[in-house]
């Protein structure tokens, strides 16, 4: 007899923890004025403060109280190839969603251009569909854009408002398969239990081609790491859209919609959006550019050991690493500069996750006399393409993925 999935059993005390989501929009600066951050920006204010009074969650980088948006601590990124639940980057668009959802009453929906809608239970997600396993990075669109000169609107997320998670969940494709997507079926459109605020504001949805959401990978998630998806990543059901943005991957999934129409929702039709010029790179001021939507991720790496500022020993062994992410394949191989770019040693990769992951390297170098060097690293992905070594800026502060600078000393 096959083996029954539940939830863990959760109590307001396991799922809210001691400040509890109602007390998240009373925190205030003065809780944790002892425990600042530098973030190393410059233009602008450049630190935050450090908090682990939200659920579920230990020390982490505090963006925003309400909506809850929370970055990933850089240095947890030199501990493993995967971030650990309780570290995992938060960002929500609205700040009304049940901070205690009910798994009794709970359904997913699956509605619209289908043969027979659904209304799923979580005993059926759980136990009626096939498992998958499969390691992806989560990005904020915005990561990075407290770098880029001169500063842009929206939250001022260092490098830390990206995570990686080995997922387990049921294929989007199996779900669709059981309601009979109809012939004329042009696009697939997800929604959470996030609610607006304001009536005036809109619901906040986004939608994926339908060829994209039978594709066998999007995935309806509700392991991470190996343990049941914490309340702010979105429990009891997120979307998992491998390779992209972490805008797509709706948190606390109630609703699919399968449309034969394009959507016309604001957050896919009009929201996230850069322009159409080769790394979405444009001049400030410009504006003759057309815009297309964020979609896919691009490739990254970063020194995870070495931080700028750091004091080197003059001709002595030492070891860099750190992690990099092909985008939406894998990742070719990372090579490390000594001299600011004009010249690349290749790196040793770690093991390989699958090619949505972050993947470890290494190398050792040595810098041959007393002075400053700039370290950079630079990844290129399966499909050829290498990070620009040149500072990207658009309007929106979307998709930076510049060669990392780490500025050091030798001594």
């Amino acid at each position: 007899m096959a083996k029954e999935y539940t939830f863990h059993d959760m109590t307001r005390r396991r799922l809210l923890g001691a400040a509890g989501m109602g007390g998240l929009s009373l925190l205030t600066a003065p809780a944790f004025a002892q425990r600042m951050i530098d973030l190393h920006a410059t233009g602008g204010p450049g630190t935050r403060p450090l908090t682990d009074d939200f659920p579920q969650k230990r020390a982490m980088v505090l963006q925003r109280t309400s909506p809850p948006w929370l970055e990933t601590p850089f240095d947890t990124f030199d501990k493993g190839v995967f971030t650990p639940n309780d570290q995992h980057f938060v960002s929500w668009h609205w700040a009304d969603f049940p901070s205690e959802p009910d798994l009794d009453s709970y359904r997913l929906t699956v509605r619209g251009h289908v043969n027979q809608p659904l209304s799923l239970t979580i005993h059926e997600i759980l136990n009626d569909f096939p498992r998958i396993e499969l390691a992806a990075v989560a990005q904020c669109a915005g990561n990075s854009r407290i770098y880029m000169q001169p500063r842009v609107a929206g939250a001022q997320w260092a490098n830390g408002s990206m995570s990686n998670a080995l997922w387990t969940g049921i294929p989007l494709k199996a779900v669709l398969d059981r309601a009979g997507v109809k012939a004329g079926a042009l696009q697939v459109r997800f929604g959470g239990m996030d609610k607006v605020i304001l009536p005036e504001s809109p619901a906040f949805l986004k939608s994926i081609d339908i060829d994209h959401a039978r594709d066998g990978e999007v995935m309806l998630a509700f392991g991470m790491n190996g343990e049941q998806l914490p309340l702010l990543n979105g429990f009891p059901l997120k979307l998992v859209v491998p390779g992209w943005c972490a805008v797509y991957w709706i948190k606390m999934l109630s609703d699919i919609e399968v449309l034969d129409q394009p959507d016309t929702n604001y957050w896919t039709a009009r929201g996230y959006r850069l322009p159409n010029t080769p790394f979405g790179n444009v001049k400030p001021g410009d504006s003759n550019f057309k815009l297309i939507p964020v979609t896919r991720n691009v490739p990254r790496s970063f020194i995870t050991n070495i931080r700028s500022g750091d004091t080197i020993k003059t001709g002595a062994p030492t070891e860099a690493r750190g992690i990099a992410f092909g985008g939406d394949c894998g990742v070719a191989k990372v090579d490390l500069s000594l001299d600011g770019g004009k010249n690349w040693l290749p790196t040793q990769l770690g093991k390989d996750e699958g090619k949505y992951s972050f993947r470890q390297w290494q190398t050792r170098f040595a810098l041959p006399a007393r002075g400053d060097y700039d370290l950079m690293i630079r990844c290129t992905n399966t499909k050829g393409e290498a990070q620009p070594a040149f500072p990207i800026w658009n309007p929106a502060g979307y998709m930076s993925n510049t060669i990392e600078t780490t500025h050091v000393s030798a001594a």
